[in-house]
């Protein structure tokens, strides 16, 4: 039986990145070593093997409006942080929308559950501990939703420094002491002709080809950006240095990327921007999930990104938006030193996680229910938050008692997959990949 389940590891991540693989094998090498250093890094770069598992079993919480809505399609513990938001506002959201598609709600919440108990068995939490906090995190989403359903301010929620506590709050202290000078600082330099990119690792320079080729992209990309959004300055979107990029993370191994500097809202150097335009990944969901209508929606998987991520996340980064390179689909939005992801490294106690989890859920919540207000809304054309209540009215011990145990149980999947990945790793039998 492991020998079977060994093989379907390997096919699925054949199956999802053979191309990539083939391409870039040493930037997999990276990806599939830090992959191979705990379980739950393993679970963070196998949403297809996830999502494979989901098709093939039944979904008796999906039905016809509750199995189509806009999923985060990799909602793990470490996909939340903070952002500034497109009215200025510093909030702590979920974050990382390369995944995300149409499919049914409780995938997401699936997901999350699951990666909470890796996570605390990491931590050497009693089950009974890890139960405790996935049923925090599922009640606390359930209620959000239930007030989505009454109230009438649904984009103006949001977790901000006034409404949270704990390990949240302080990600958010954290992020507001940051600066933009200080960012541009450690990845740029100035001289009498101005500031461009420093040179170092992971910074490529563009022959005049391909410079071009990047600049001309960059053009298409502004007129993605919804009018709405849009700084009526001539100078605001003028390219002061374009560069090629690697390095940013296991989800992107092998994907091409660049960075782009632009003079923002006047000529102080201090006040400059810096944009990242990357490739965009196939989602592992289009694999799975049939929706006839998606199939035809988008030109290329950077516009899906971009129309995904506006359907779930509210006030969206007014840079977001997409262009192609060499037919190709990139999505571009801006490197903000606001970002700052949520650390687990200091939670260890079930008290200090408990407030965290209850903020995680509302979030999730909100992803589910709110969209931005230059989102598509012609996929999902009904309120996601009313389809959901009603789906679990009169059964919502059921569905977090359902979902609960599934997370537990797919959690030890997930440890044993891992040591069957390591192995096959290990002997160089997934793709074009060796181990040395």
């Amino acid at each position: 039986m492991d020998q079977d389940r060994q093989q379907f590891v390997i096919d699925t991540l054949e199956a999802a990145f053979a191309d990539l693989m083939q391409e870039s094998p040493a930037a997999f090498r990276v990806k599939f070593r830090k992959m191979a250093d705990h379980p739950f890094a393993f679970y963070r770069g196998t949403a297809c093997l996830f999502h494979r598992d989901m098709a093939a079993i039944e979904q008796p919480w999906a039905d016809e409006r509750t199995g189509r809505v806009w999923i985060h399609g990799d909602l793990h513990v470490e996909n939340f942080g903070t952002y500034i938001n497109s009215h200025g506002e510093l909030v702590f959201d979920v974050n990382d929308f390369d995944e995300a598609y149409v499919g049914p709600f409780t995938w997401d919440l699936k997901r999350f559950v699951a990666g909470l108990a890796l996570m605390g068995w990491r931590k050497a939490l009693p089950e009974e501990a890890v139960r405790d906090l996935a049923t925090t995190y599922l009640r606390s989403y359930i209620d959000r939703v239930h007030q989505f359903v009454e109230g009438s301010d649904d984009s103006e929620f949001a977790l901000r420094l006034g409404n949270t506590e704990g390990a949240i709050h302080a990600t958010l202290q954290r992020a507001r002491r940051n600066s933009r000078a200080a960012m541009l600082d450690s990845m740029t330099e100035v001289s009498e002709s101005g500031r461009r990119f420093a040179d170092g690792p992971g910074v490529r320079r563009l022959e005049t080809d391909e410079r071009e080729l990047v600049l001309a992209a960059f053009v298409d990309y502004l007129g993605t950006i919804p009018e709405a959004k849009r700084v009526d300055r001539e100078t605001f979107y003028a390219v002061k240095d374009v560069v090629g990029r690697s390095g940013f993370g296991i989800g992107s191994a092998g994907l091409p990327a660049y960075s782009v500097l632009i003079e923002g809202f006047n000529e102080a150097n201090e006040n400059d921007i810096v944009l990242t335009m990357k490739q965009a990944n196939h989602p592992a969901l289009a694999d799975v999930v049939d929706v006839p209508r998606m199939r035809d929606l988008f030109a290329h998987e950077g516009e899906r990104t971009v129309v995904s991520q506006r359907a779930l996340q509210v006030h969206a980064d007014p840079l977001l938006g997409f262009t192609t390179v060499r037919g190709v689909g990139f999505v571009v939005d801006e490197v903000s030193p606001y970002e700052l992801d949520l650390s687990w490294g200091g939670l260890h106690e079930p008290s200090e996680m408990r407030p965290v989890v209850a903020d995680l859920g509302r979030a999730t919540a909100k992803i589910h229910c709110v969209s931005d207000a230059d989102s598509d809304q012609t996929v999902v054309d009904f309120q996601t938050e009313e389809a959901i209540a009603r789906v679990i009215e009169g059964r919502e011990d059921e569905f977090v008692r359902d979902l609960v145990d599934f997370g537990i149980d797919y959690a030890q999947r997930v440890r044993t997959d891992h040591a069957l990945f390591v192995e096959a790793f290990r002997e160089g039998r997934i793709g074009a990949v060796t181990a040395v």
